[in-house]
């Protein structure tokens, strides 16, 4: 049975989605009137230029359950079995969308919500890729991977809270407290929904060598097949100081940088940078 590995583009895998034959479906983002598809036609400096230009956030929106049942339809051409990814479904429509879609195909199509968002459900997708790889059969990768979503490190440190800020997370009286003491609080997944965590304080490149050492003293025990340096267009002194604190305190086989697309950069704005992986 060929099997075909699918996710929604808040997977955040960048050149990883050619190399292991991922298929992506692009959420949308709106500006004004005009609507484009993350990853196709729209950047993330598309993003911040909207952003300071008109001072309110991009809408963003999750395929539509026929846009998913074409999509479904599209791939089954050449392959028997799907097994689709979508970003957490606290944080978007796309999960359900895309479960009422699968219902068209009589089980042929799986639909899995990671509980994750960006590189976080991008670990559970390579996961589903490497378990392919391996030989697994449909039926076992969506069980393995079901039971590891709740052993991924979803997390990341904004650079600035404005936002979160203007997407209505964090109150303006907070906003104003972080920026005037340079404070930066840890957001992570807690069974698919974004909370706040322990709050940073300092400069970015100083302050992201202490999020690496936290995350090595939560998670001693870690699979060490590969982690994700995402960001949504840090500076490349900062990605630079995380890849080698990462390499310096952790011993995965690979560390890969990715850059977060339109979605993500959406909701949390330039310089936000994450280390992601699955721990034990």
């Amino acid at each position: 049975m060929a099997i075909r590995i699918t996710s929604d583009s808040t997977c955040d895998l960048g050149h990883l989605v050619e190399e292991c034959n991922i298929g992506i479906l692009p959420l949308q983002v709106h500006l004004d009137a005009n609507s484009y598809y993350d990853g196709v036609d729209i950047t993330p400096q598309d993003i911040f230029d909207f952003v300071a230009k008109t001072n309110v956030l991009p809408k963003t929106s999750a395929p539509s359950i026929g846009e998913y049942e074409e999509f479904f339809e599209k791939q089954l051409q050449k392959y028997d079995e799907i097994i689709h990814f979508n970003i957490s479904a606290k944080s978007s429509g796309s999960h359900n969308m895309a479960k009422q879609a699968a219902e068209k195909f009589g089980g042929k199509v799986r639909v899995i919500d990671s509980k994750a968002l960006s590189s976080g459900q991008g670990l559970l997708v390579m996961k589903a890729v490497d378990l392919l790889k391996s030989g697994k059969s449909a039926a076992e990768i969506e069980s393995i991977v079901n039971a590891t979503r709740n052993k991924v490190n979803t997390s990341f440190v904004p650079d600035s809270l404005d936002y979160l800020h203007k997407g209505g997370r964090v109150s303006g009286m907070i906003k104003v407290v972080a920026g005037m003491f340079k404070i930066h609080p840890l957001i992570l997944m807690d069974d698919g929904q974004l909370v706040p965590g322990k709050k940073y304080k300092g400069r970015m490149n100083i302050l992201i060598k202490q999020y690496i050492r936290d995350l090595k003293e939560m998670y001693p025990n870690y699979d060490k097949t590969r982690c994700f340096v995402t960001h949504s267009t840090a500076d490349t002194e900062l990605v630079e100081v995380a890849k080698a604190t990462v390499k310096e305190l952790f011993d995965f086989d690979e560390v890969v940088e990715t850059v977060a697309g339109s979605i993500i950069t959406s909701h949390c704005g330039r310089n936000t940078l994450g280390v992601l992986f699955i721990y034990e």
